[in-house]
């Protein structure tokens, strides 16, 4: 395990490797490894531990009973899921967590990190501080998803997403990540016609892309 890696995430910040070590034991902490698209949690499922993801990357979806996918969000190395959850006994998920590529989770039993255990670790407060910390950026991050796709075309929902990326990588050229399914999906568009509007806007000069590389070529606030 690496412990300075661990130490390093929004979770554990604050604690050292040793002192994130000496955490682990008392959160009854578990590793386990999934392929690309194998389920972690499905909708349905009582989560009684969170996942910090060690390697890789896994989509937070959420599909109806037409087969219709709509991407929550992509938990990438260092960042944890299914916290919400977790944190309340009993309750059904509503989406599926499913690996983007091959990954490896740590799973933390939620009830440990609430509780101060019995040898009282220094470091405890402080994973229940930084925890709360993760919930609330969450739920701004949903909240944002709410305000890109509220828009009613297509190209309103591009407009607001990529004028958000663009304005958190402080730069006109930036890279998403999502690829185009998962963009369409986070979008809750079609993907054919999210990329026929995309071709569109590179004809008009707006931007230029390939993949999930884009360079906005004008400026931001006439773009925004």
């Amino acid at each position: 395990m690496d412990y300075h890696f661990l130490s390093a995430t929004t979770l554990f910040q604050g604690a050292t490797p040793k002192e994130t070590e000496q955490m682990l034991s008392c959160l009854q902490a578990r590793e386990r490894a999934f392929q690309r698209d194998e389920l972690i949690y499905r909708a349905g499922d009582k989560a009684a531990a969170l996942g910090l993801v060690l390697e890789g990357s896994v989509l937070i979806e959420n599909d109806d009973v037409w087969g219709n996918r709509s991407v929550l969000d992509r938990v990438e190395p260092g960042q944890i899921f299914a916290e919400t959850y977790a944190c309340v006994p009993g309750e059904r998920m509503m989406v599926n967590v499913r690996a983007a590529q091959a990954v490896r989770i740590l799973f933390l039993d939620v009830g440990k990190v609430l509780t101060v255990c019995s040898e009282a670790c220094s470091c405890h407060q402080k994973l229940i501080r930084n925890l709360l910390s993760i919930s609330a950026q969450k739920n701004l991050n949903l909240s944002r998803r709410i305000f890109h796709t509220s828009a009613k075309t297509i190209r309103g929902r591009l407009l607001s997403y990529l004028s958000w990326q663009s304005v958190q990588a402080g730069s006109r050229t930036f890279e998403i990540p999502f690829n185009r399914q998962q963009l369409a999906d986070y979008l809750g568009v079609d993907r054919s016609a999210m990329s026929a509007e995309l071709g569109k806007m590179q004809k008009e000069g707006l931007l230029r892309t390939e993949r999930n590389h884009f360079v906005i070529l004008v400026q931001k606030d006439e773009f925004c």
